[in-house]
């Protein structure tokens, strides 16, 4: 009862404030039927009250969402089945599905009378053109009288999860020159090249044991040198996705960092299906291993469905290096194939990417030309000023030894890729 007097509407506090007055101007000028109407005024909404406060209404509500996965604009449908397993009816129901904005308008439903026994079943469907994790409920009930003087409200707990996941578009079948998967034919010459003992170690990185320390060839070459573990017989691939705040330009799904996410997902999905072992760098598992100080989430290979999941939920961050998205994978085995989504970098962020492409890898760098996403017209200064900072970034990129496409606004990525693959007929 308390609760339900808790939960007087505006119309409801109205008809009591109206009826106290009525009853107080009664009282002093002697008007029994003023007095009566101030009476009954009060009385609504007591009644009312009373009446919700003893409904003991047992809804149960199942959720369905189908499916629960769904490319960028793509719809999905959710259905509510809703039961009174109560013995009591109940009056005026208002149902409301709470749903975050980007999904849509929170759908609202009105029941007139619930009886012993109701069933009924409500659909709406959501979409949305931003990617990311959704949560779709919790369902909130309101009882409300048929006077709409008093109303209670019930949440329950039960909610589902949406995964909008980006574009992925089908690329066109290049050849990376990297491809040894279940041939090995690319270690005996990498050891015939280079002499057995340059092929089996590698440079110290950061978190090695010093126990795998090769001081022969560390006495040698005069910097620090680590054997390599036994070689893996499938080709490994490692991509790495810029998100820093600083690199990206725009807002919603025209942003850079929306191309840059679509470009990871497609890239990555391509070459896990060509038998690559794959692993992203710098989203959502990134950030993680850096803050809880363990990478060993980062080394495992992604799945299909790991990869779409890791490039729904990616967010722009404030490192402004990029050393410490790349030191946390600390691979005893080094990738064949290396493809890093960029956008403007400084020297230091260059030599990063240099350590972490290691060896006789390939390195494919797509390089994001931020002024293309600012809206500035080329001849403004903020606009030349981001030109050469990219330019500077693309020199340096080259003569490192990276295959680079510099990406404008409106580029399509498989054109972009196929580029890359017909310059030279292979990409190495």
């Amino acid at each position: 009862m308390r609760q339900a007097l808790r939960g007087l509407t505006t119309r409801g506090r109205a008809f009591v404030a109206a009826g106290g007055t009525a009853s107080l101007c009664a009282l002093l000028l002697g008007q029994k039927d003023l007095l009566r109407v101030g009476i009954l005024l009060i009385a609504l909404p007591i009644v009312a009250a009373l009446v919700i406060g003893r409904t003991r209404l047992r809804l149960q509500v199942r959720r369905s969402l189908a499916p629960d996965q769904v490319p960028v604009g793509t719809p999905a449908t959710v259905e509510l089945a809703l039961s009174n397993e109560g013995r009591m009816p109940a009056g005026l129901l208002l149902l409301e599905d709470r749903i975050p904005y980007v999904l849509g308008h929170r759908p609202r439903f009105v029941v007139d009378r619930v009886s012993p026994n109701w069933k009924r079943k409500v659909t709406y469907t959501v979409k949305s053109d931003v990617r990311g994790l959704y949560q779709v409920g919790p369902l909130m009930l309101t009882v409300a009288d048929p006077f709409g003087l008093v109303e209670t409200s019930r949440t329950f707990a039960r909610s589902q999860h949406l995964l909008v996941t980006p574009r992925v578009h089908k690329l066109p079948a290049v050849r990376l020159g990297t491809d040894r998967a279940g041939s090995g034919e690319n270690r005996p010459r990498a050891i015939a090249a280079a002499g057995e003992e340059d092929a089996t170690v590698r440079e110290y990185r950061d978190g090695d044991d010093l126990r795998r320390v090769h001081w022969r060839s560390t006495a040698r070459r005069g910097s620090l040198m680590v054997r390599r573990e036994e070689q893996p017989w499938q080709s490994r691939c490692s991509i790495f996705l810029d998100a820093r705040t600083t690199s990206h330009h725009g807002h919603g799904p025209s942003s850079s960092l929306e191309w840059a996410v679509t470009a990871a997902a497609s890239i990555g999905q391509d070459v896990i299906h060509r038998g690559y072992v794959t692993t992203l760098l710098g989203g959502p598992t990134t950030i993680a291993a850096i803050t809880r100080r363990s990478s060993t989430a980062v080394h495992q290979p992604l799945t299909p469905q790991a990869l779409l999941t890791e490039c729904a939920t990616v967010d722009e961050h404030r490192y402004a290096e990029l050393a410490p998205l790349l030191t946390v994978d600390r691979q005893a085995q080094d990738p064949s194939l290396v493809v890093a989504i960029l956008g403007i970098c400084s020297s230091e962020d260059i030599t990063s990417l240099n350590r972490w492409r290691t060896g006789q890898a390939t390195g494919i760098a797509l390089l994001i030309d931020a002024a293309s996403w600012t809206g500035e017209l080329d001849g403004t200064e903020k606009a030349a000023r981001l030109r050469t900072r990219t330019d500077a970034t693309e020199q340096e990129l080259r003569r490192s030894g990276w295959r680079v496409a510099r990406i404008q606004r409106g580029d399509h990525l498989p054109t972009v890729w196929s580029a890359l693959g017909l310059r030279s007929g292979r990409i190495a």
